[in-house]
């Protein structure tokens, strides 16, 4: 029994629809991620107490359950609120979901890494809480909450996979049928595990430049 690299050839067209699923579902999903984790971030900063703890405990049960649990919720649990979803918009809306909660925290920790006293700064200038963390917070926070964020979009990147579950057309399903069909588990799991490797390097290679072009805003507190 030999690698037969030929399978994989003959099924390209394929192979490159269900990565090119995988990569859409992954961008998208991240950017939607960060910004709903960017506000729930600052609801949580600026909303008071009652909001804080209500948006603590949303992000606490997205956290602590298995992204797996709750994509199958997203998908077959929503029929019963009425809410019915294909399977490539309930895996989008699902990694979105669980990827805002742990963005959440990240842009979280980069607010309260800002120093307290440039913060003080804008309020004694006269700026509003909006512009403060328009001019103030995000700026300051960027080089801090970078390098965490990165390596979130790699976790969501690895989370595509689990979306096969529920026969999302992505990387994962389709090497998957290919290896069924033809006996070729080696070589289909060989070049799944090739693609988030190439994926993985090419995203942390890519956060490296944008922490590097970014240095020179870091701030300093004296």
């Amino acid at each position: 029994m030999s690698f037969d690299i030929n399978v994989l050839i003959e099924q390209w067209p394929a192979i490159v629809s269900g990565a090119g699923v995988t990569i859409m579902i992954w961008v998208f999903g991240t950017i939607a991620a960060a910004a709903l984790g960017f506000l729930l971030a600052v609801g949580r900063q600026y909303g008071g107490l009652a909001v804080d703890k209500a948006l603590g405990l949303i992000v606490a049960v997205l956290r602590g359950t298995p992204f797996l649990i709750q994509i199958f919720l997203v998908y077959y649990g929503g029929p019963f609120v009425g809410l019915s979803l294909d399977p490539l918009p309930a895996g989008l809306i699902g990694i979105s979901i669980y990827g805002a909660a742990y963005f959440s925290e990240i842009f979280r920790s980069g607010f309260r890494a800002v120093p307290r006293g440039h913060i003080e700064a804008g309020e004694c200038v006269g700026l509003t809480q909006g512009q403060i963390v328009r001019r103030i917070l995000l700026p300051e926070m960027t080089m801090l909450v970078l390098p965490p964020s990165v390596n979130m979009a790699v976790i969501l990147m690895k989370e595509t996979a689990v979306l096969s579950i529920i026969t999302v057309p992505e990387l994962t399903a389709t090497l998957s049928a290919i290896g069924s069909q033809q006996y070729a588990f080696v070589e289909a799991l060989s070049a799944l595990a090739l693609f988030y490797w190439v994926l993985v390097e090419f995203t942390g290679r890519l956060g490296n430049l944008a922490e590097t072009k970014l240095s020179r805003f870091r701030f300093f507190n004296a």
